[in-house]
């Protein structure tokens, strides 16, 4: 096997240069824990960004992708498939929601709920033709596609490449007033992240999301939820909305869906707004296939029955009060919920890519966010020790 040298330098040979990973090279993953190519064992914090809920090779998600694989993994949607009815009904029933669409990628999910967006303000609201607008917030991330990287608000993301496509607002994250003020006639949605992730773990002020359901309703307009990162147990529920006992018109669901196995998205709203597809307005050719299918129910099963969003509100509380000892010299605060975390260090502590690649050494996997953040959400099948084993070497490079 080659050296994990060899294996970056090939990868920095022939690769794009459109990520800045930290130098490990990953040959193995069982749980929480990960191995590189020279048996070095790391303890995972990141996830693969909340992908890997269920920890990585869970034996009851790999055992239902090796058994579908022996029957049958793609037909495209132009045929039924024994795995799709089931898997939409049972994430329709876990979520609360009446009809669900599935995609591949989170980035997918969005652009559909986009263009169902735009067509429910067409068809039910009535909206002018090409008026439609959808308010987003700044600082979020939905995805990196052009329509998505048009309503960024970090230049970096968008420099390069327009033009971009019009039809959203940006007003600030957790600001009720702003969103009230935002909504003109042509308002069809509000696509908004219960915890802005990317941008460092956000947690918006108490009752935001419940306000927010009270203006929409109030002015018929969707909420859409990206809860792509924070779905599916990673806050401490099943779904982070249900922290203020509210339900979303439309909600986007990706990542955890399949326990990290291969990309499975879907969208889930009432029968009226997924209603304005018809055959030939959207599709995929591998969404909603066999093996996604499988995987994904596979994968919900096991985050049901091993109780993983209790885990992850019990052992997140314990974690972040340990977290908060360490706030001082270098570390401003902490935030998150659940095993959804950020350290945000003071600007006079340097980077934070620089405590991630000494976490490194230690054996910990952490990525900085942002130039003075830094995330952990490890899998919600870690136990106690390893969060105490993580804390020690945390405490040894914050504190």
């Amino acid at each position: 096997m080659p050296s994990s040298e060899e294996i970056i330098e090939i990868t920095e040979k022939y690769g794009a240069r459109n990520y800045k990973p930290l130098p490990v090279v990953i040959s193995r993953a069982e749980g929480a824990w990960v191995w590189d190519c020279e048996g070095k064992k790391y303890l995972d914090f990141l996830s693969a960004y909340s992908a890997v809920n269920q920890g990585h090779r869970h034996p009851v998600i790999v055992g239902a992708m090796k058994e579908q694989l022996d029957r049958v993994t793609l037909t495209s949607r132009a045929f039924h498939n024994d795995q799709l009815g089931p898997f939409l009904e049972e994430i329709c029933k876990l979520s609360g929601m009446e009809m669900a669409l599935p995609m591949n990628t989170g980035a997918e999910a969005v652009e559909t709920a986009v263009k169902m967006a735009r067509k429910w303000g067409y068809t039910s609201k009535k909206v002018a033709e090409n008026q439609a607008e959808i308010v987003c917030c700044t600082d979020n991330f939905h995805g990196r596609t052009t329509t998505v990287v048009s309503f960024s608000s970090d230049e970096q993301y968008k420099e390069g490449f327009g033009p971009y496509t019009p039809g959203f607002k940006l007003i600030p994250f957790g600001d009720v007033e702003a969103f009230e003020k935002s909504i003109g006639p042509n308002t069809v949605a509000f696509l908004v992240e219960p915890i802005q992730g990317e941008a460092g773990v956000v947690v918006p002020p108490d009752g935001y999301l419940k306000r927010v359901r009270d203006i929409c309703t109030k002015n018929n307009i969707l909420l859409m939820l990206d809860e792509i990162q924070t779905g599916l147990g990673r806050t401490g529920r099943m779904f982070c909305f249900e922290h203020e006992g509210i339900r979303p018109d439309v909600l986007m669901l990706g990542k955890a869906i399949s326990g990290g196995l291969l990309p499975v998205s879907v969208v889930l709203a009432s029968r009226e707004a997924l209603s304005v597809f018809r055959p030939g307005d959207h599709g995929s050719t591998f969404g909603g296939c066999p093996i996604g299918c499988a995987v994904a129910r596979a994968a919900l099963r096991v985050i049901v029955e091993d109780k993983l969003p209790q885990r992850s509100a019990e052992l997140g509380a314990a974690f972040s009060k340990k977290l908060e000892t360490l706030v001082g010299a270098k570390v401003e605060l902490v935030r998150g919920r659940g095993l959804f975390l950020a350290v945000v260090l003071k600007k006079a502590a340097g980077p934070a890519r620089a405590y991630c690649e000494q976490l490194l050494e230690k054996g910990l996997l952490c990525k900085e966010t942002h130039e003075n953040i830094i995330r952990f959400a490890p899998p919600l099948v870690i136990d106690q020790k390893d969060l105490d084993w993580a804390f020690e070497r945390i405490k040894e490079v914050l504190g």
